[in-house]
């Protein structure tokens, strides 16, 4: 039986194009080479204009090669064609909104995850009158893929690196995932676990930022007749792309708002002060890890607790693996419906700013608290 994904429900419909940036700053993952950044934009278009236009693939023939390796599911890319389970719900090259440009998001992947991998959320806000810049973060993604044809997979030897020692840090981080107490001392209680075992991860996140400013350089330059520059741009990520967008709301003054989806806090943060609307999301497997969000900020933040969910299921994975160890119990269709809400609430009120605030309430997929401003 075909497999049933989602479908966007906003007004428009949606096209996508790729772009890669080759920056000028050394890979320092690979001394000796230059970084370049790919990426992946979703747009809305008018409905009807996308008549003969191809739809995207889902994933490519490398895409699933990689990620039947890395999640260990029985992906088989002529199958999928076969069945048509590869099409995406996005068309390659569409024509954009004549006269119309729509406030940007840009969202980040996972470690060791993809560029499309949360495809289903950024076509759905996009259908909304988002532009969405996924941006792939090469050699720390399963498998980042250029506009030349080239690809470039994970580095292994990464793994090792994310814990040192690897097997000392991933106890830690078991134990960590249990601890009890107030949101302050669970943040104080991260950054001692980060600071003894993650010190590579910490430094990961600026080089992570860099390839943002690359990826909205490029937009500036080339994408100004479909986005609106003048809102601000919001920030969302998986995992390691969440506390990506954690560090943008921080830190840079162009981006407005942003949701971390399920990310550790890796970074110095303790000195910072939160002064834009942000919303963290996460299992509660997870939920010791993200306190610092709730900590020292004049804006509202808001937490929204997944109930029988998994790390892994917040992104596209979850309509594709039915292992509830890995991605949670969690109706796929319930996860994904919930997950989009939360996106659209916070970037409606803070970015299109066409409500005064979010108006998200809990019910049998999540819990929801708002945090007042507490400086």
């Amino acid at each position: 039986m075909k497999r049933a994904f989602p479908k966007p429900t906003g007004e428009y419909a949606v096209g996508t194009l790729t772009y890669t940036v080759a920056d000028d700053r050394e890979e320092l993952l690979r001394p000796g080479t230059m970084r370049s950044v790919a990426c992946r934009a979703y747009y809305p278009v008018t409905k009807g204009a996308e008549a003969g236009c191809r739809p995207a693939a889902q994933m490519s023939r490398n895409m699933a090669g990689a990620i039947r390796k890395a999640f260990m599911v029985p992906l088989n890319y002529d199958q999928m064609e076969a069945a048509g389970e590869n099409r995406s719900e996005c068309f390659v090259d569409a024509p954009p909104v004549p006269g119309r440009r729509f406030p940007l998001i840009v969202f980040h992947h996972g470690y060791n995850s993809y560029r499309e991998g949360n495809s289903f959320l950024c076509i759905e806000l996009a259908s909304h009158g988002y532009v969405v810049l996924s941006v792939a973060h090469s050699l720390e993604g399963l498998c980042t893929e250029f506009d030349d044809g080239t690809c470039l997979y994970y580095e292994k030897s990464l793994t090792k690196k994310t814990y040192q020692p690897f097997l000392g840090g991933a106890l830690a981080a078991l134990k960590l995932t249990r601890a009890k107490g107030g949101d302050a001392e669970l943040a104080r209680r991260f950054d001692a676990f980060q600071n003894k075992y993650c010190r590579f991860l910490m430094g990961r996140v600026e080089e992570w930022v860099k390839d943002t400013k690359a990826a909205v350089g490029y937009a500036r330059r080339h994408l100004t007749d479909r986005i609106d520059f003048d809102r601000g741009i919001g920030a969302a990520g998986h995992s390691f792309g969440g506390d990506t967008a954690y560090a943008l709301c921080l830190r840079e003054p162009e981006f407005v708002c942003g949701v971390n989806i399920d990310g550790a806090l890796f970074g110095d943060y303790r000195s910072d002060v939160l002064e834009k609307p942000f919303m963290q999301v996460s299992c509660r497997g997870n939920a010791t890890i993200v306190t610092r969000v709730f900590l020292r900020h004049t804006k509202p933040v808001y937490r929204v607790l997944f109930r029988d969910m998994q790390h892994v299921g917040f992104s596209d994975m979850k309509h594709r693996i039915r292992v509830g160890w890995m991605v949670g119990r969690l109706d796929a269709d319930a996860m994904h419906e919930n997950l989009c809400k939360c996106h659209l609430e916070l970037f409606d009120a803070c970015l299109k700013r066409t409500k005064d605030r979010p108006a998200l309430a809990g019910n049998d997929a999540i819990t929801v608290t708002e945090y007042a401003p507490d400086m």
